[in-house]
Formats: C-alpha cells, structure tokens, sequence
C-alpha cells in the first residue's frame, strides 16, 4: 500500500503544478495559466505641456550613441517664435475656428494638415514638437540630388552600398545604375542602400549630411537637423510635423520628385555575382514597387513617404488632390493601430477636404524675420500626468519574444522534468507493450 500512498502524493503534486501553470505534460489535459488583463487600447499621447519642444524622447537602443571621439550635438535652437505663425507655437490640438474635432483614430503624437499649394495650415497637432523623422528625411536627400546630380549619369555600386544597415531598394556590389534609377529606389522603396550610393556621389555621408541641412535652414524647417542621408537614428536627429510639411511642399514643386512619389512600379535592374563567394550568381533584374499604399488606396492620391524606427517610430507624409484643392499632411511619432499610417492620413485628409477654403491657423511660407532667428535653448516641460509617451518598445522586436519564449521553454522543461522523473522512481515497470508516458 506505500506505493499506492506515494503515487497518490504525486498525482497531487502533479494536479498542483497543473493548475500553477504548468503545461505539456504528455497525456495531461493542459491548464492554461492566469492570463493578464488586457492591454487598454492605444491612445493619442498628451503633448499639451509640450514635452518634445526642445528635443525628441529619449532614444530607446544605442542608435544615437556617438562614435568614438565625438559628441552628441546640443538640440536644435528654438526660434524666438513659432515659425509660420503664433497660433503653431501650441502644443496640443490646433484647429480652425469652430471647426469639427479631427478624427477620433488618429495616434500620431504630432500632425500638420495644409494646403499644398497656398501653404495655408488648416489643422495641426503639436506641429513644432522635436521628433526623429526615420526615413522622410530622404525628402531631403531627394531634393539635394535632384539639384546637384545628373539623373542619367551611370553609377557602379559599391559593397558599402550594398550592405548598408536598413531598409533596400535591392542594389548590390557592382550593379550599374543611373542617379534616377538610385532616386526610384530611394523614394519608391525607402533603399537606404540608394541613399548611401547617392551620399557617395554627392561627397561623401558627412558631405551630403550638411547640404540636408543647409537645405533645411534655406527652407526654414529650424526644428530639423539631419544625422543621416537615409533616416536612420544617430546623434542630434531631429524634425517636427511642421518642418516635414515645409519640406514635403518644396518638393512637390519638382516635377520629377512629383512623378516619383506616385509611380506604382518600375523594372529595376540586377547585378552581376561576386567573384570572391564560390558558387555566387548573377541576379536578374526585378519588379520594385512603391511601398505607400496611399497611392493604391486613396482617391487622388499624388504619393507620399513613409519610415519608421525604432526610436522614431511611424513617420508618414503624404498627399492628395481634390476638387481643385492639393492637401498634405505630415505624421510623426505615431504606431501602426489602430490604423496603419496612411490610413491615419487619409482620415486627415478627408477631414481637410471637407474644411472652408478661406482660413488658416498658420502658414507654410509667410515666416517673419523673428521666428527664423534662433534663441537660446530652453528645457523643455515635463510630461503631462497620465500622457502616453510616444516611443515605447517595438512590438515586433523579435529578440524580445524568443528571450520570453526561451525562459518560458527552460523554465516548464526543468519543471516536467522533476515531475517525471519523480514518477518513473515510484511507478511499477511497465508490462511488456506498454507505453510508457
């Protein structure tokens, strides 16, 4: 009977590890465990008390960590007004006089809506807020190569081209390519392997960072310092909504930026294997399609850019004409629900469309000597109680889940481990045939 006493205690100790947690055991029927409350539903970051005025959130990786010898820049000076109007100097929701609400579903921290062609600002949300651009800051980097580059020039790829971190159009070492193809793969396909290969032409990484910038100032987008040609985060990265909306309008009066933006698909060519891999082939050319789904999805839809990190998160800008009218509208530090951001900007501009066409909040262009004189740096305000920041950790981070499902995996196996191994200590040998579980 001992034998009977002992299998009994550990059939019950078996029942109690069940009901704790542990799964998996074969021929148990599995009790899942007590699962935390649902997360509440992604809200639209408070940024009444202007939290991002002087400089973007804190990065969450190393990605602004500075290189060996240098130094993290100072923010961006703040004008001594808000450029494009006093009414823009506001931080939180900017509309029209007794104009509706914007849509409900909009979780971009900071937003502008305007007027393409008049630049007149018809609705903005945190529109001079510091945030990192990811990859619409190639804007930039288009109107610079537009400028100095000739679009049918023959450019050979190099393997720093071709291996850089990020986002591809698909070039690789040794290709040949003209600058316009390099500018489709850019803007179609956000290539940050294009952008490297038009960096180099233009002088060099370094070089073709201070035109951005020089651009930017020209513009008088002062919230913006680029750090890099493609939009990945590194030191004193900096835009607004605002400046994003300056930019994107500048260079919707290109023609040839305008075709970019809202060519669907283009071939693209291949390139030729590398003699150094053993049994390396050539590859053939392609389909490179444009990756803002705006274009496909929206009517009237004239193109956009997207871009995301993860320390800006979502950046979207994009545009859109109507009866008479040409919209456009900038997103940043927003996420992808609960709608993806092109979404987001097509409920923004259905909600510009349907504004009066004779007021505005701001301007695009009519700046005033003051405001594009920077002042002194100020610290910025605290958060407001309760806001929700707009840089959090990325969902799909990959090794963030396999860390949780290797301790989860260890952690059950060295419990079922002990559980049945115990039993095989007291159970009777199994009669010949018998499965033993």
């Amino acid at each position: 009977m001992m034998w009977r006493r002992r299998y009994a205690v550990i059939v019950a100790g078996v029942v109690l590890f069940a009901v704790g947690g542990v799964s998996g055991i074969s021929g148990a029927q599995p009790v899942p465990p007590p699962q935390p409350p649902p997360p509440a539903p992604f809200a639209t970051p408070n940024t009444d008390s202007c939290p991002f005025a002087v400089a973007p959130a804190p990065a969450i990786d190393l990605s602004e960590v500075p290189a060996p010898g240098a130094t993290v820049p100072p923010p961006v000076p703040v004008p001594a007004s808000p450029v494009g109007g006093d009414r823009l100097g506001g931080c939180g929701l900017i509309l029209l006089e007794a104009a509706p609400p914007p849509p409900a579903d909009i979780v971009a921290s900071g937003w502008v809506l305007a007027d393409a062609e008049s630049g007149d600002v018809l609705a903005a949300k945190d529109p001079h807020g510091r945030y990192r651009p990811a990859s619409t800051v190639k804007i930039l980097l288009a109107l610079v190569a537009l400028d100095e580059l000739d679009l049918d020039a023959v450019v050979t790829a190099t393997a720093e081209d071709a291996n850089i971190e990020g986002s591809a159009a698909g070039i690789g070492k040794g290709g040949t390519y003209t600058n316009h193809q390099l500018m489709q793969g850019l803007i179609m396909a956000s290539g940050n392997d294009a952008a490297h290969a038009l960096a180099r032409q233009l002088g060099g990484v370094p070089v073709a960072v201070s035109k951005m910038n020089a651009l930017a100032a020209d513009l008088g987008a002062l919230d913006t310092r680029a750090a890099t040609p493609s939009g990945l985060d590194g030191p004193g990265m900096s835009s607004s909504p605002y400046d994003l909306a300056v930019i994107f309008q500048a260079a919707l009066q290109n023609s040839t930026f305008a075709s970019l933006i809202r060519t669907e698909s283009v071939d693209f060519p291949g390139f030729p294997k590398d003699p150094t891999i053993p049994g390396d082939e050539d590859r053939p050319g392609f389909m490179l399609a444009n990756d803002n789904r705006l274009l496909y999805n929206y009517d009237g839809a004239l193109g956009g850019k997207t871009g995301f990190t993860d320390d800006a998160r979502h950046t979207y800008v994009g545009a859109a004409a109507r009866d008479g009218r040409t919209l456009l509208v900038t997103l940043m530090g927003g996420e992808a629900m609960p709608l993806r951001p092109w979404n987001q900007a097509a409920r923004l501009l259905d909600y510009g469309f349907a504004l009066p066409t004779t007021a505005s909040i701001g301007s695009l262009t009519e700046h005033t000597m003051d405001a594009v004189t920077p002042s002194v740096t100020r610290t910025p305000s605290p958060a407001a109680p309760g806001s929700v920041s707009a840089v959090g950790a990325n969902p799909d981070n990959d090794s963030t889940v396999m860390k949780r499902i290797a301790v989860g995996a260890v952690g059950g196996a060295v419990v079922i481990g002990l559980v049945l191994g115990a039993i095989a200590l007291t159970r009777r040998r199994p009669q010949r045939g018998q499965q033993q579980r």
